[in-house]
């Protein structure tokens, strides 16, 4: 599998535009977004599913949970940036989230 390289800024720019919610993290080329939820059973669930989708992509979130609320930010971290599994993985989330 060829190593991921980050998109090129108007490949960046048109995946941004597909993203509904999800903001440029400030000083990072990363993407960021809150999820909250009924309650903790309801967010862990979320977290989850998420995690089981993650996996399959070997693609991981970072990410923060309290109580009803979960934070996700993407990056690829052997690429140094956002790239196209960033974006996918992140169409993926909100799919679950809805």
């Amino acid at each position: 599998m060829a190593k991921p390289t980050p998109l090129e800024a108007d490949a960046r720019d048109e995946a941004l535009r597909t993203l509904e919610g999800w903001q440029v993290v400030e000083g990072r080329d990363a993407v960021s977004k809150r999820f909250t939820f009924r309650n903790f059973n309801a967010a862990f669930g979320f977290m989850t599913r998420v995690a089981l989708v993650a996996e399959t992509m070997n693609h991981h979130p970072e990410w923060f949970n309290v109580w009803n609320r979960v934070d996700i930010t993407l990056t690829t971290h052997d690429a140094g940036g956002l790239t196209e599994r960033d974006i996918k993985l992140a169409h993926a989330i909100d799919r679950l989230a809805s």
